[in-house]
C-alpha cells in the first residue's frame, strides 16, 4: 500500500511538474471521479432514501445544480492552484481577484445550465419522481461531468475560451434574473429594472452585471499584456477604455437605479461613450488591427445611433434599445479580444500556440 501512495505521489508530482495532455486528462479524471462519488453520498444523505422530483424545490434538479456550483469552483481552484505550482508564480492581488470573479462565472454557468435541464426533463416527464439509487447517480454524473469540463477548460484557459465564458455567464445571469422576476411586465420600464424586482432577480441581475465587470477588467489586462503596436499609447489607451467600461459595469451593478438614479444611469451612459470614443480611435490606437473589424465597430455605433433615435421618437422602448445596445457592446468586445488575440499570435509565428492566461491556470 505505501508503494502504490508513494508510486501515485511521484506521478502527481511529475504531473504538475511536467504537465502533457494525458496528464492534464488524467488528473481532470481523478478528480471527476472524486467530486462524483462524494456528490452521490451527499444524495443518498439529504434525500434519505425517498423518491424525489425532478425540477422544483427539493427536487433532484435543484441539487445537482448547487453541487455542481460547488464543483466548478472546487475543480477551478485546482486547476488555478496546479497552474501556480507549475509555474512557481506568487499570485498577485488582482490575479486573485480575477480567479475568483472566473470561478464564481463556472459556478453559476454550470447551476444555471443544470437547472435548466432539469427544468426541461420535467416538462417532458409530467408527475414523475426519482427514486434513490437514480437520484444518487444522476448527482454523481452531474459533479462528475461538471468537475471535468471545468478543469479541463480553466487548464487550458485561453483568451478565447476567457471571453466566451464572459458571453455564456452574461446571457444566462441575465435570463435567469428576467425569469425570477416578481413583475412579470419589467420591461415596460427599463432594463435597469430588473435589479430591483425581487430579492432574487435583482440579486441575480446585480451580480451578473459586477461580475461581467470585474471580467472585462481582467480581459483588458491580458488581452493588452503581449500586444504589440508601434505607439505604446495606442495599448495603454485599449486596456484603460476597456478597465473603464468594465468599472462602469461594477458600480451600475453595486449602485441599482432605486438607490441612486443619478450614479446609475451616469455609470451606464458613461460606458457607452467610451465605447463610441473605442469605435472611432481603435484603427489609430492598434495599427495593424483588421479592417473589417473597424467597418464593424462604425456599424455597431450607427445601429445604436439608431436605437436611441427611434426611441426619442417613441418607436422603441428604453427596454428594447438597452437590450440591443447592450448586446453590441459586448460583442463589440469580445470580437476585439479576439482580434487582438489573432494580432498578436501572428506577430508571434515562433509560439502560437503559448497560452495567453498563464498566471490564472
Amino acid at each position: 500500500m505505501r508503494t502504490r501512495i508513494r508510486a501515485g505521489w511521484r506521478w502527481l508530482r511529475t504531473a504538475i511538474a511536467e504537465p502533457s495532455l494525458q496528464r492534464i486528462e488524467a488528473i481532470a479524471l481523478l478528480a471527476a471521479a472524486i467530486g462524483g462519488v462524494i456528490a452521490g453520498l451527499l444524495a443518498l444523505l439529504t434525500f434519505a432514501f425517498r423518491s424525489v422530483s425532478i425540477a422544483g424545490a427539493g427536487s433532484i434538479g435543484q441539487f445537482a445544480a448547487a453541487t455542481s456550483a460547488v464543483v466548478a469552483v472546487l475543480a477551478f481552484a485546482l486547476a488555478s492552484w496546479l497552474g501556480y505550482l507549475r509555474t512557481r508564480e506568487r499570485p498577485r492581488f488582482l490575479d486573485v481577484v480575477d480567479g475568483a470573479a472566473l470561478a464564481l462565472a463556472y459556478a453559476v454557468i454550470s447551476a444555471l445550465s443544470w437547472s435548466l435541464v432539469a427544468d426541461i426533463l420535467a416538462r417532458g416527464f409530467v408527475d414523475a419522481d426519482v427514486y434513490t439509487v437514480p437520484s444518487a447517480l444522476i448527482a454523481a454524473s452531474v459533479a462528475a461531468i461538471t468537475g471535468y469540463v471545468v478543469f479541463i477548460s480553466a487548464s487550458q484557459l485561453d483568451l478565447t475560451q476567457f471571453a466566451l465564458i464572459l458571453a455564456v455567464f452574461l446571457v444566462q445571469g441575465v435570463l435567469a434574473a428576467t425569469l425570477s422576476a416578481d413583475d412579470p411586465h419589467w420591461w415596460q420600464d427599463n432594463l435597469s429594472a430588473l435589479g430591483m424586482v425581487g430579492e432574487t432577480s435583482s440579486t441575480l441581475f446585480n451580480l451578473t452585471v459586477i461580475v461581467a465587470g470585474i471580467l472585462v477588467t481582467a480581459l483588458a489586462r491580458y488581452a493588452t499584456r503581449e500586444l504589440w503596436v508601434r505607439d505604446p499609447r495606442g495599448t495603454r489607451n485599449v486596456r484603460v477604455g476597456l478597465i473603464v467600461i468594465g468599472c462602469c459595469l461594477m458600480v451600475v451593478g453595486l449602485v441599482p437605479v432605486n438607490v441612486s438614479f443619478l450614479v446609475h444611469t451616469g455609470f451606464a451612459s458613461g460606458m457607452l461613450v467610451v465605447f463610441a470614443v473605442m469605435i472611432v480611435m481603435i484603427g489609430r490606437w492598434v495599427p495593424g488591427i483588421a479592417r473589417s473589424f473597424v467597418v464593424l465597430g462604425w456599424t455597431f455605433l450607427a445601429i445604436s445611433a439608431g436605437l436611441v433615435l427611434f426611441f426619442l421618437v417613441g418607436y422603441y422602448t428604453l427596454t428594447a434599445v438597452e437590450i440591443v445596445a447592450g448586446a453590441l457592446v459586448f460583442t463589440w468586445i469580445l470580437l476585439l479580444i479576439r482580434t487582438i488575440d489573432a494580432l498578436v499570435r501572428d506577430n508571434a509565428p515562433d509560439a502560437p500556440d503559448a497560452p495567453a492566461l498563464e498566471s490564472l491556470a
